[in-house]
């Protein structure tokens, strides 16, 4: 399904965000020292939510800046920047924070309904 024809995106899209956090959560270290946040448990390398987390958030906001860069860029006339790289830059800009929204709208929804679950 197409983001134009829903209006958002839809829930496979969601779960697959979700499994790449998961993918990303679970894989190994690239250093020999682990980053912060990171706990080494019988060889396995943890990650923890927040810092996943962290780190998608941190790449959205990366896209939009670049994008950003790339607007003012072509504005002031610079000759290395295309119209095409501009508008390709903003629109993974505008779906990476669409998609950002709609996660954080299934986790609050997923917070809601666990509020309210009877114990």
């Amino acid at each position: 399904m197409s983001i134009g024809a829903l209006g958002g995106i839809d829930s496979g899209r969601i779960q697959a965000m979700m499994e790449q956090l998961k993918a990303a959560a679970t894989r190994p270290a690239a250093g020999p020292v682990a980053p912060a946040g990171v706990a080494e448990a019988g060889g396995a390398t943890k990650v923890s939510f927040s810092d996943a987390l962290k780190s998608s958030l941190e790449s959205v906001n990366a896209s939009r800046v670049k994008a950003e860069e790339l607007g003012h860029a072509f504005a002031a006339g610079d000759d290395k920047v295309n119209l095409s790289d501009v508008m390709i830059s903003m629109q993974k800009a505008s779906i990476n924070m669409q998609a950002t929204v709609q996660v954080r709208n299934k986790m609050v929804a997923a917070y809601h309904e666990i509020m309210n679950m009877q114990v």
